[in-house]
């Protein structure tokens, strides 16, 4: 356990002096590494108290390289600088380059399952940090990386001339070498970097491993046994000289950071559910074109099931839709704007994914009151068919640009009638609601390269490839997104082929691309008129019983109306990209049991029990299959047998019949 987390504490609230282990790179620096701490080069590190030591071992396709350092320790250096060893009851989670020592008890929140989230926000920061620190002088090198030569439009004009004004100013001595930045070094005009919610402090640690331009990281947790872990995991790992453990609230954290000079250049939150009590602390702590990085877990919320509890956090109405997680991304990034513009701040999206089953977005925040004002005619709220799933989007501004003035107004709408115009049912009101693009692409597109160019890097290398390809190739004007299965279930045909439906579109003249949140998404400039035209021409080829059809349904009111296009199902080549083209890792299967959002950590200890596996296998598809015998119905003991007070001993059951529970009731 982590009862010894006090005697850290030193270690958390300082900052400490520089440990002078340095990573990467080399089989004769890893056994240097493994020297110091008095192993042998693979041998795993066990505890005094505990001869066997389990490890979680690595997925097969994640590579894990031992510690490593540039140079020989110091002896001085390794006296004053002491091995960790392992607590009674913990393991070495490893992931990327880091080895986290974790307990087994559930005292501090890990998830296996996020290993992408983590991959490729390390990528972004990457090229983040490669932009950023350009501008300040400073190149960024990352290990297994090719020469990259970057020439913009004006370096090109004179290319020509390049050459010899190089050599007159290296001859001069008028110009400095650039400085180089490395994984595990740090970076004096590095960047500043704080995880809000660190936990186990994994994710930090990969960022001073796998990093390369970093100043300083700041692993913040509010409880103390996580954030006596972070010190100890930062001391294991040998990057203390660059991360730093602190236990505070993470609000109050980020409001003392509100100063320009104090603030981070990246801020990273991945709570166990909402964020929205920390985004308005982080629209101010983050620098001026700094990096905000926000994950969130509440998809329930955001996807529909509690539109009146979205509103109460992000400040908008989520609705039940098959689009419905695009829309969380424009939620967020919508929660994200509103709270940045009341103190003259806005953001610029440069990546937004939804992904198993949480959400995370990579935006920059910059200042400038006149760019404020353009918030309004950003957002919009979304009308929504209940019947066929038709949607319009309403913006809440008007720009209109006169000259070099820029006039705002007030929208007009609404852009729908009483009754949908298609199937005469009625129409949900959702939002307000992001309505630009989501996406950077030239942004994306060098993450996608760095990735695609370097595959040993992330252990999920082709599953980031596989997205970011997808994300590329999406229609970054066009909001949300059909479902083909959907529009099929609606008139109650079978579903025509995923290309036959895009090459009918792009027949007609209209443009379409796949989504990256759902697998047979289609998002597309078409209006609605013209994606029920060319399904009314499909189930002409494929017919369903009219007869079996009830007038008041919107498969009735759809079919009964002649389509004004006549639809061609075609295969056109362009109808399929690149990325179902070469079978890229686009929508991964499960990759374990019980996949998917964890246990919330509790600060007593004891992880997820065998009875509350049991429950949730006996909760298994509970509506599909349900139980008729009366005898199988919630067989297990009362709340009343386990105080001892039950009056039925060893054949209570869960419901007794209605007798003995009146006369329960009377007493």
């Amino acid at each position: 356990m982590l009862v010894h987390s006090a005697r850290l504490f030193p270690l958390i609230v300082s900052r400490q002096r520089s440990f002078q282990w340095r990573l990467p790179s080399g089989a004769a620096a890893a056994a240097a590494a493994a020297l110091s701490r008095g192993l042998k080069s693979m041998e795993p590190l066990k505890a005094t108290h505990d001869p066997e030591v389990p490890t979680i071992n690595p997925p097969a396709n994640v590579m894990c390289p031992a510690l490593t350092t540039d140079t020989d320790p110091d002896p001085s250096d390794t006296d004053k600088t002491p091995a960790v060893g392992l607590l009674p009851g913990e393991t070495v989670v490893r992931e990327g380059k880091a080895a986290i020592l974790f307990p087994s008890a559930n005292e501090v929140f890990y998830n296996p399952v996020q290993e992408f989230n983590r991959d490729l926000t390390c990528a972004v920061i990457t090229e983040f940090a490669r932009d950023v620190l350009a501008q300040r002088g400073v190149k960024v090198v990352v290990p297994g990386e090719k020469e990259r030569v970057v020439v913009s439009l004006s370096e090109e004009a004179s290319e020509a001339d390049a050459p010899a004004e190089e050599g007159e100013k290296m001859k001069n001595g008028a110009e400095e070498p650039a400085v180089t930045a490395r994984v595990g070094e740090k970076c004096e005009r590095g960047l500043r970097v704080l995880e809000g919610l660190a936990a186990s402090g994994l994710r930090s640690v990969r960022f001073a491993l796998e990093v390369p331009g970093l100043q300083s990281v700041t692993a913040n947790d509010f409880s103390a046994n996580a954030a006596g872990l972070i010190a100890r995991n930062a001391q294991y790992n040998g990057v203390g000289h660059l991360l730093r453990a602190s236990c505070r609230d993470a609000s109050m954290l980020m409001y003392e950071m509100r100063a320009k000079k104090e603030r981070y250049d990246v801020i990273d939150l991945d709570p166990y559910g909402s964020p929205a009590c920390f985004l308005d602390a982080a629209v101010q702590a983050v620098s001026e074109g700094g990096l905000l990085c926000v994950t969130c877990t509440d998809m329930a919320v955001m996807a529909g099931n509690s539109g009146e509890t979205c509103y109460s956090k992000y400040g908008s109405v989520s609705i039940k839709a098959k689009y419905c997680h695009e829309m969380a991304l424009r939620i967020i990034l919508h929660s994200l704007d509103q709270r940045a513009g009341v103190y003259q701040r806005y953001i610029q999206p440069l990546l937004c994914v939804s992904v198993d089953f949480y959400i995370r977005i990579f935006v920059r925040v910059f200042t400038g009151q006149a760019t404020v004002k353009n918030s309004a005619s950003k957002q919009a709220l979304v009308y929504n068919c209940v019947g066929c799933g038709s949607f319009h989007l309403q913006r809440l501004g008007k720009r209109t640009t006169s000259g070099k003035n820029m006039k705002y107004s007030a929208a007009t709408g609404p852009p729908v009638g009483p009754d949908c115009d298609h199937c005469g049912q009625r129409h949900q009101l959702g939002g307000p609601l992001w309505a630009e693009p989501i996406h950077n692409l030239p942004f994306v597109q060098k993450v996608l390269s760095a990735v695609s160019g370097n595959p040993s890097r992330f252990g999920t290398s082709k599953r980031i490839e596989g997205v970011l390809s997808m994300v590329t190739e999406e229609l970054e004007d066009v909001p949300l997104y059909y479902a083909v299965d959907s529009l099929s279930s609606t008139i109650h045909c079978n579903t025509p082929p995923l290309l036959q439906f895009r090459s009918a579109l792009l027949h007609a003249g209209h443009r379409v691309s796949l989504s990256h949140a759902c697998k047979n998404g289609i998002k597309t400039d078409a209006p609605p008129a013209a994606i029920w035209d060319v399904m009314r021409c499909w189930e002409k080829a494929n017919p369903v019983k009219r007869e079996k059809l009830s007038q008041t349904s919107p498969a009735f009111k759809i079919l009964s109306t002649e389509p004004s296009l006549e639809a061609c199902f075609t295969v056109r080549e362009d109808a399929n990209p690149q990325s179902r083209k070469r079978h890229l890792t686009r929508f991964q299967e499960n990759p374990q049991a019980f996949w998917g959002p964890k246990a919330r950590a509790k600060a007593s200890g004891g992880g997820v029990t065998t009875n509350l596996q049991d429950k949730r296998k006996k909760c298994q598809n509970k509506r599909k299959n349900q139980i008729t015998d009366s005898s199988q119905l919630k067989n297990f003991p009362c709340k009343r047998f386990r105080q001892g007070s039950c009056s039925h001993g060893e054949k209570c059951c869960y419901s007794h019949d209605l007798q003995s529970t009146n006369e329960d009731n009377m007493e």
